[in-house]
């Protein structure tokens, strides 16, 4: 099972392993404070991606088509989170504002494409 989290909810035990999936560290944020298994900065947009996106609703469908290429490219980034996934629960932490389009939600979708099938 796949969840997503914004740094800013509180951590729980049915969280399975949490793993921050953004570029940048979260503002505000001390490190002690998120419990996270991991920090999964290249897994995030580039750089040029995450500018150009901007948290614009009217861009997501052409954020997620590039960043998709951008995972597909780099199967080395994703792979490990599919991993986790088999052997239980996993939340992906992310920062943004906007709950409906962040890199979270776009990189949960791409994921459950590429996991297998039973």
């Amino acid at each position: 099972m796949i969840n997503i989290k914004r740094v800013y909810d509180k951590a729980e035990k049915t969280d399975g392993a949490r793993l921050l999936v953004e570029r940048l560290w979260p503002r505000g944020i001390k490190k002690e404070s998120l419990q996270i298994e991991n920090w999964l900065r290249d897994v995030g947009p580039t750089t040029e991606l995450r500018k150009w996106f901007s948290h614009d609703p009217e861009k997501w469908d052409e954020f997620r088509r590039r960043y998709f290429a951008e995972l597909q490219a780099n199967p080395d980034v994703w792979k490990p989170i599919l991993t986790a996934v088999r052997q239980g629960t996993v939340t992906l932490i992310y920062s943004s504002h906007d709950t409906e389009h962040n890199n979270a939600v776009a990189l949960r979708e791409f994921l459950k494409r590429h996991m297998p099938r039973k």
